[in-house]
């Protein structure tokens, strides 16, 4: 039961939030005319990252409960890949959605965690898949949620990449 209350606690407010957002951004996008690629994987990722979640989850429910300090460390490791993540949110501003998708014409964004590093929230993607799997103790689906979801991330940087290239 902990880890269900964990998911249902920690994790699923910060999703919905997350959706809600980026489905308003991606309304104004496309009225704006943003390009979106063909052959991006969100189709996959729609699945997968939810899935994963729920697949820790199962796990952390049908194994032994996790001592209260891997809880606190996993808790602190996805809150801490939150805050990088809504730091590269609120960089984006109204660029930022789950979507690839890219306004011709604006300006890349350099601000914030992406003066730092290309792909901040990506990286906090994978802190997020670390945080949880620590704290529902999974680590099976974890190990195999990162290598899952990495691999996702790796296409849609190329695809994400190419479409910046080519709106420029």
């Amino acid at each position: 039961m902990q880890a269900i209350a964990l998911l249902v606690v920690v994790v699923v407010p910060w999703l919905l939030l997350e959706t809600w957002r980026s489905r308003r951004h991606e309304q104004a996008l496309r009225a704006a005319g943003a390009i979106e690629p063909r052959d991006d994987v969100y189709a996959w990722m729609r699945v997968v990252y939810p899935g994963m979640f729920v697949a820790m989850t199962a796990e952390g429910v049908l194994g032994p409960p996790a001592c209260a300090t891997l809880v606190a460390i996993g808790i602190a490791v996805f809150v801490a890949a939150k805050l990088l993540k809504w730091w590269a949110i609120l960089s984006l501003g109204r660029f930022w959605s789950f979507h690839v998708l890219v306004l011709p014409g604006a300006p890349l964004v350099t601000g914030g965690p992406y003066r730092l590093m290309r792909h901040p929230n990506y990286v906090a993607l994978m802190g997020e898949i670390a945080g949880v799997a620590l704290m529902m103790r999974a680590p099976f689906t974890g190990v195999a949620s990162a290598i899952v979801f990495g691999a996702l991330l790796v296409a849609r940087i190329r695809v994400e990449e190419r479409l910046l290239r080519e709106a420029r």
